[in-house]
């Protein structure tokens, strides 16, 4: 029997399950995939079942539990902040310290409880790992590389905001960390929550406002809120910040400092709100290129591993890959607290003894991070018929060229195929796709399919062999996780001028309109057949049918929900919108074809506002 080691994150944000067994990544998911809740940060327990359940085990037969954090060594940190700041924030230690007393001072005895509840077996010895420590090993050990610096940057864990590894074949050692309260996260979530959204899940929104804006407040941000220095460590002036005292990110000394009160969430966004999300962009850029070149000064290594909420920046990832400080930078696909859990457990299984999994080839270890469940055609057919849902099915390359030629067409297709992705993106397992060549469709899909605001941006996923024919991108993308521009030759004279027109959407930019941000940048996936060879067929066939080997991609979900899980969560989301088509593994369903919907009162009235 395998040696298994189960890695859990839970109970701040993302919470989710992870298995490895001797070493090897065997299932990852998150909670809210299947609790519907988003972002849910409870106990993993459906996570954690759906793990065991794939690999056909119990909790007899894991060896150890991973938690990803450090509880007691976290409420040092909170009863140190308190001390330094009181009386200021009585209220809101008053408010947060009998759960402290009660349970987080010791989280893996709740881990215990909770696991002993799931099922036969007793609980296994339950390992904690430090925050950073399970972004590192997140990092590094499903890397395709031998050795390699790693950088980690986030909000906060314990102590550590930022931290600096060196990964070498199973082991990993640490440089150097920067500590709480001076945080990157923190100072780009401060101006998420200034800017109206919210913070823990609005950051990409601030990082996709950006490109409307100019970094006019760039300079203020250096002078007055961070003291950067030449290796990228940097100090905050806290006297501009007010999440030492409570939950507010900003008070009355941001307020001054940037013109004014704080953006209501879902008020109108002003040239002010453009050019602070472009101002703290650019700043974070800057740090995170620093920090790049100190890993390769301090670790010497070629290659650079990135974790942490801050390696979900797309746009930061871009620069550090544009400025050749490494020959190849791996971003972890679950780069925030849920890769924790997949980290811990990593870091768990290797001081067991087993040995890092090498697929070989430039490979990862992460089996394009498709780790989450699976319906076989039986079980869809089974929910079709059972509900009398009207449907074809197809072999797979009839699919394709029927799919391919109805996006041609203009249609929106829901894309449900094959294991779920564990992480943030969609990459071609739950997706909503569409035509980038139709400039419409970036308007068409943000109001009509995902309910959200119309300035966010769609990525384009495109045929890993034709992507430097469309974008300026000197390596691989597999996790949509580096922006990049749009190559010269598919721009059009409006991409190539900009002037005026740059925050006009409705203005084609390129050749691929959709996709192409209105700085003529695109959040770039490319896909291989060996990782996804459903989603490779498709685009393979929408290439033949149209000559684009580029398809929208966006994650299968509207507003204010999880990404779908099952079948079932994917038809009620295809008959919510306006979406035309869902393929159901080998199933296409036409809507045209599909009973009226009926649904007791308006389930938009329930979207939070995020």
């Amino acid at each position: 029997m395998s040696d298994l080691v189960l890695g859990i994150s839970a109970f701040y944000h993302d919470s989710a399950a992870a298995l490895v067994a001797d070493g090897r990544v065997v299932a990852a998911a998150q909670e809210e995939r299947f609790s519907r809740r988003r972002h849910d940060p409870s106990f993993p327990a459906k996570a954690v079942a759906y793990c065991l359940r794939e690999a056909g085990a119990d909790l007899r037969d894991v060896s150890a539990v991973a938690y990803y954090e450090d509880s007691a060594l976290k409420f040092r940190r909170v009863l140190a902040t308190y001390a330094g700041t009181a009386p200021r924030g009585f209220g809101f230690f008053r408010d947060t310290f009998p759960a402290w007393l009660d349970w987080k001072l010791d989280v893996t005895k709740i881990v215990r409880h909770q696991l002993a509840g799931l099922g036969p077996g007793p609980v296994p010895e339950v390992r904690r790992r430090r925050h950073h420590e399970s972004h590192a090993a997140s990092a590094f050990l499903p890397s395709p590389y031998e050795s390699a610096a790693v950088l980690c940057v986030d909000g906060v864990g314990e102590w550590a905001t930022t931290t600096l590894w060196h990964g070498q074949g199973n082991d990993l050692r640490a440089l150097a960390e920067l500590r709480f309260p001076h945080s990157l996260g923190l100072l780009y979530s401060a101006f998420t929550y200034f800017c109206g959204f919210k913070v823990d899940s609005g950051e990409y929104k601030l990082m996709g406002l950006a490109p409307y804006g100019v970094p006019r407040y760039a300079a203020l941000i250096r002078e007055k809120l961070i003291d950067i220095k030449a290796d990228g460590s940097f100090r905050l002036n806290l006297r501009y910040f007010s999440y030492l005292r409570g939950r507010a990110m900003t008070g009355a000394a941001f307020e001054r400092l940037f013109d004014g009160p704080r953006r209501l969430p879902e008020g109108p966004l002003t040239e002010r709100e453009f050019d602070l999300a472009a101002s703290v962009q650019a700043v974070t850029e800057e740090v995170m290129v620093r920090l790049a070149r100190t890993a390769r000064r301090m670790t010497g290594e070629a290659r650079l591993c990135l974790a942490g909420g801050v390696a979900l920046n797309c746009v930061a990832n871009g620069r550090i890959i544009d400025e050749q400080i490494f020959d190849e930078v791996w971003i972890q696909p679950a780069a925030g607290d849920a890769g924790g859990a997949l980290g811990a457990a990593l870091s768990v299984a290797v001081a067991r003894g087993a040995e890092r999994a090498r697929p070989g080839s430039g490979q990862d270890a992460m089996s394009g991070s498709l780790l989450g469940p699976s319906y076989s055609a039986e079980e869809i057919e089974a929910f079709l018929t059972a509900r009398s849902i009207p449907h074809t099915r197809l072999e797979p390359d009839p699919l394709a060229r029927a799919v391919a030629d109805r996006l041609a067409d203009g249609a929106v297709v829901g894309w449900f195929q094959g294991r779920m992705e564990f992480g943030p993106r969609a990459l071609g397992a739950r997706s909503i796709l569409g035509d980038p060549r139709n400039p419409s469709m970036q308007s068409e899909m943000n109001l009509k399919i995902k309910f959200r605001e119309s300035f966010r941006p769609f990525a384009p996923s495109v045929l890993a062999t034709d992507a430097k024919d469309y974008f300026a991108l000197p390596q691989e993308s597999p996790y949509m996780l580096v922006v990049s521009q749009v190559a010269d030759a598919r721009l059009t004279e409006a991409g190539r001028t900009g002037g005026a027109l740059r925050r006009d959407l409705r203005v084609p930019r390129s050749t691929i309109p959709a996709v192409t941000h209105v700085d003529c940048s695109a959040r770039v996936q490319t896909v291989g057949e060996d990782t996804n060879p459903a989603y490779h067929r498709l685009l393979s066939a929408f290439k033949e049918a149209t000559g684009c080997p580029v398809l929208i991609n966006t994650s299968f979900n509207v507003r204010g929900e999880p990404i779908v899980e099952s079948p079932e969560h994917a038809y009620t989301c295809f008959m919510r919108t306006d979406m035309d088509v869902l393929v159901l593994g080998d199933f296409l369903l036409e809507k045209s074809a599909q009973p009226p919907w009926r649904e007791e009162g308006d389930w938009r009235e329930d979207i939070p506002l995020d």
